[in-house]
């Protein structure tokens, strides 16, 4: 479904960590724009009776199931984009945009 890199994953922790929501499971959400590009959200939360719950990286990830095709075969990344800044970024095969987008 969806790739979680190591980087990621150890950012995500972190920030489970920091919030209190180690008992809360990574929601992924994806919506495509009017025009063709999509949109990317994450954040911690329950699990809902329309949800698919995957596992990358040790990460327990929720996807609606109206995000289930829009997200398939993506990967979410945690890269320095500039010299001690780094960003969540999403490389997705079904954004027509370009394949990377920050979130």
């Amino acid at each position: 479904m969806i790739t979680i890199t190591q980087q990621a994953a150890a950012q995500i922790r972190r920030a489970s960590e920091h919030a209190d929501s180690e008992d809360m499971y990574l929601r992924l959400a994806a919506k495509r724009e009017t025009d063709g590009n999509i949109e990317y959200g994450m954040g911690f939360d329950d699990m809902g009776g329309q949800d698919q719950l995957y596992t990358s990286e040790g990460v327990e990830v929720l996807i609606a199931d109206s995000c289930k095709e829009l997200l398939r075969g993506a990967t979410l990344d945690y890269v320095e984009i500039n010299p001690g800044e780094h960003e969540f970024i999403f490389t997705n095969p079904n954004d027509t945009r370009h394949q990377t987008q920050e979130v």
